[in-house]
């Protein structure tokens, strides 16, 4: 089992050697090869990207984008428009002069640990942790989120999105996804363009599942680590603590969008329809869905 410096430094590896290279015609990142990027997916991906904005402060001196990455989205240079400044902190050098091609004078970037924050009590006005917490060690995640949110300025807001591990409503997100795969046609494969990775996992669901693997087996790069938890870990950990809601991010993974949403209308009003139902039913798809975006709120 490696140590924590061990973890740390795989991560920052993958991210600067694999991660954020840019590896096609169109300027990806290697890291979009983990993303639905079909057209069917594109209203669906972007209500959550959206999601995470309406919960943020709308303006403020100082936004924390905390294991920022490149940011890499254009939906996420939203979340900083009514902010003076957006403060980048991630462990990924190459990530950061990618953020600044992007921000230009708007960002102020650090290289850092998210569990060690070099920042002040009370600094920010508003804090977004998008697929960062679950690289860190186990036994240092609850002290990531406080430590987040001491730097909260009162009256303020942060926003993580992570994933679960025991997803309540993952009997019914299976039972469809082997429907799927029964009815489908074989030409139907042919339909939906997926890249040469290892498997059709999104980032955010974690390329652990492939780290210290042979990267030639397995068609691509091999993965980082990641470990997620459950909503029952973690009420356990931060009820009585810390002002906090449980909402949906995005219910299902990219595997099961690829090989479950047909890439025609039919599929639009399919996640159109989800969707809504996330809508709808905040509080038990933010349970029991497959990532939570979990708001913190500091009373002013």
């Amino acid at each position: 089992m490696p140590d924590k410096q061990d973890i740390k430094a795989q991560v920052q590896r993958f991210y600067d050697q694999v991660g954020w290279q840019v590896d096609d015609p169109q300027g990806h990142y290697q890291n979009a090869q983990y993303e639905d990027l079909r057209p069917v997916s594109a209203d669906y991906i972007r209500a959550a990207h959206e999601r995470v904005g309406a919960q943020l402060p709308p303006e403020g001196e100082y936004l924390l984008d905390a294991g920022s990455g490149p940011v890499q989205w254009p939906a996420y240079l939203a979340y900083s428009a009514g902010y003076k400044y957006r403060v980048c902190l991630d462990l990924s050098h190459v990530a950061l002069l990618e953020a600044r091609k992007r921000l230009g004078g708007h960002g102020l970037y650090v290289v850092a640990d998210v569990a060690q924050l070099p920042f002040k009590r009370e600094a920010f006005d508003g804090i977004v942790a998008l697929h960062t917490i679950h690289h860190l060690p186990a036994d240092e995640k609850p002290a990531c989120y406080r430590g987040l949110y001491a730097t909260l300025k009162p009256g303020g807001r942060m926003v993580t999105v992570d994933g679960w591990t025991e997803v309540g409503a993952g009997k019914a997100i299976d039972l469809v996804h082997r429907i799927a795969l029964k009815l489908r046609k074989p030409a139907a494969n042919r339909e939906i363009p997926v890249p040469p990775v290892p498997t059709a996992l999104s980032e955010e669901e974690g390329q652990d599942a492939y780290s210290g693997a042979d990267p030639q087996k397995l068609n691509g790069p091999a993965g980082t680590h990641v470990v997620k938890t459950s909503a029952a870990w973690f009420k356990r950990s931060f009820d009585g603590q810390m002002p906090y809601r449980i909402l949906p991010w995005r219910s299902v993974n990219v595997r099961w969008l690829r090989e479950v949403i047909p890439n025609n209308r039919f599929g639009k009003l399919l996640l159109r329809l989800l969707s809504g139902l996330e809508q709808s039913f905040p509080r038990y798809f933010g349970e029991n869905g497959q990532y939570p975006l979990i708001v913190f709120s500091k009373p002013s």
